[in-house]
């Protein structure tokens, strides 16, 4: 009689806790950023003016150049005897506004970015070492803060606009001379009490030359609080840019800028208001985008206030 082999079915193991693997730490931000509205509606933004400044040509209907007086103060909407509508009108020089509002989009991410990026690196440098090195030092970079910040704002910058001529460099230039200053004194403030730490005392003890503890150790400790800041002032960058173009000493034209179409929009405000609607909505809410994302990047990379916002 032949013996029966009874196989047994063991159950599947049990998946432990330890073996999920952990999200990592940009799945956990994507995570956040969709449970808050506001800051998902800011990246939505800030993604599609991004999107618009970096391929402008595959959005743009029209040359943002292109002039044909017989179109001129079209209402948007208006259709062509070609069968071109203008969607948001066209100026005072029959270009198609629609067209000049995509490629001004450029004009203002360039001069926001760079003017950052340029102030961050000159207000972080003065901080780390006005509070690394205190003394004489110290108190030379800290009145030039004080001498900088007692200048007005625009004042300086039409100054240095006048003198250099109107152009993209110039603006980036005259933006980033007077905005370094907000990063020199929160990173010389947390400069002081980190260079205190027992690993910033015992690379002194080893023999660690004074960049490497700057760069090595000492600048991971600021390098979230200049990201905030950086994130915060760019929406202000944006501003200052428009407001100098308005003014009529920022980007010269016929380069698209949306202060420009604010100023050319201000004399046709009762018979083409489109001239000046469409290229404040495109900046307010380029504003409100960063605005928005800088919050949250703010909350997410301080815990304090993470704790708070929950």
């Amino acid at each position: 009689m032949a013996t029966e082999r009874i196989e047994t079915i063991s159950p599947p193991p049990e998946t432990r806790e330890e073996d999920t693997p952990a999200p990592s730490d940009l799945q956990l931000a994507v995570r956040d950023l969709m449970r808050r509205p506001p800051a998902l509606f800011g990246f939505l933004c800030i993604a599609f003016v991004i999107v618009w400044a970096l391929v402008p040509g595959w959005f743009s209907p029209m040359d943002p150049y292109t002039q044909n007086l017989d179109m001129a103060l079209k209402p948007p909407g208006f259709t062509t005897p070609a069968g071109f509508t203008y969607l948001v009108g066209s100026d005072e020089l029959g270009r198609d506004m629609l067209s000049r509002i995509i490629w001004g989009a450029r004009v203002s991410l360039i001069v926001g970015f760079v003017a950052v990026l340029l102030s961050g690196m000159i207000g972080m440098t003065l901080g780390l070492v006005s509070g690394y090195y205190g003394g004489l030092v110290d108190t030379i970079i800290s009145r030039i803060v004080d001498i900088a910040l007692s200048v007005p704002f625009i004042l300086l910058a039409m100054s240095i606009i006048a003198i250099l001529g109107p152009s993209l460099q110039n603006v980036i230039l005259a933006m980033a001379v007077r905005t370094w200053i907000v990063y020199a004194r929160p990173i010389r403030g947390a400069i002081l009490s980190a260079k205190e730490f027992e690993y910033v005392v015992g690379a002194k003890a080893s023999g660690c030359r004074t960049p490497r503890i700057l760069i090595r150790h000492l600048l991971p400790n600021v390098l979230s609080t200049a990201i905030v800041i950086a994130t915060l002032y760019l929406g202000r960058m944006i501003i200052i840019e428009a407001s100098l173009s308005f003014l009529g000493v920022g980007v010269p034209p016929p380069t698209p800028s949306w202060g420009g179409m604010l100023a050319d929009g201000r004399s046709f405000l009762d018979t083409a208001w489109w001239l000046a609607l469409f290229p404040g909505l495109a900046l307010m809410f380029t504003v409100l985008g960063v605005n928005l994302l800088g919050d949250w990047i703010r909350d997410a990379l301080d815990p304090r206030m993470k704790r708070l916002a929950d």
